[in-house]
């Protein structure tokens, strides 16, 4: 039976975008985290850029091992592979633009840190968040090519705040700069089963002098850092059906799935079966 003519058809949402460029996604930060604050306030990094505009409330923001203070209307720009967390108090509202890498138009890759104090500035670039999120929310046609566009926006947002000064880029301390460069090698080696002392050999200091430089730059040992970020990807991997929880102790560097399972409930309480039965029971409808 005939569709009818060319021109009254619906026209394919597969021509939208080039589907290797993925999904760009705009989300208030409680839609973001899912429910589990987790997902931004323990120590990852992802293969996608993000953008976190807080508009309500402080905290703490650990990006590239050193923890700085953030307030409202800041903007923080991580870009994929940036070891970062974010501390969420009950008072903090805000909003997150995830992208794939690379499609936020900016000079540079590097972490950035905008404390916006212009209420124009301020407003546009809320009226942006809220003009991707009604993008989503109707999923009309051509929403991958609207929300490029938008990206864009914002984007040209981020270079006006640079050229003008905004961004807090303090110098670096000597015990700042080693954080950042364990956070970096850390990022890379995080699956594997190397130690504390591992890192800190790789690095050409003592296990000590780490942990103290950790634990001034990053408020965290070096020890925890590396802890929070086995665990944090313990978690996604046992938020999904596969692989079996042997599968995911491999995977994270470890020698056996007892091991991995004491770890996993000396920080959680949970069993690793536990945790997995829970994430996905939550999925369900």
């Amino acid at each position: 039976m005939s569709a009818g003519p060319s021109f009254l058809r619906k026209p394919a949402r597969i021509h939208e975008t080039t589907p290797e460029a993925g999904p760009v996604r705009c989300q208030n930060i409680a839609q973001f985290t899912q429910g589990a604050p987790w997902r931004l306030s323990d120590l990852h990094d992802r293969d996608t850029d993000l953008l976190i505009w807080i508009t309500k409330g402080q905290g703490r923001a650990n990006i590239g091992g050193v923890m700085r203070g953030y307030g409202s209307h800041n903007a923080i720009f991580v870009p994929a592979g940036t070891l970062f967390a974010l501390e969420l108090g009950p008072q903090v509202l805000g909003s997150v633009i995830e992208a794939p890498s690379g499609m936020f138009a900016l000079s540079e890759r590097r972490p950035e840190h905008i404390r916006s104090r212009d209420s124009l500035a301020q407003a546009e670039l809320t009226a942006a968040i809220e003009a991707m999120m009604r993008e989503i929310g109707r999923d009309r046609l051509y929403l991958r090519d609207a929300l490029g566009a938008h990206l864009r926006l914002v984007s040209v947002w981020l270079r006006r705040q640079l050229a003008e000064g905004t961004a807090d880029r303090p110098d670096e301390s000597a015990s700042q700069r080693l954080t950042r460069r364990f956070s970096e090698i850390l990022v890379r080696d995080y699956r594997s089963d190397r130690v504390m002392a591992d890192y800190a050999a790789a690095l050409g200091v003592t296990p000590t002098h780490l942990t103290r430089t950790c634990r001034a730059a990053a408020g965290k040992t070096a020890a925890e850092m590396i802890t929070e970020r086995k665990l944090y990807e313990a978690r996604v991997m046992l938020g999904r059906s596969e692989p079996p929880i042997s599968g995911v102790a491999e995977a994270l560097g470890f020698h056996s799935a007892a091991y991995f399972s004491r770890f996993v409930q000396s920080h959680t309480g949970q069993t690793p079966s536990s945790l997995r039965r829970r994430a996905l029971g939550a999925g369900r409808p």
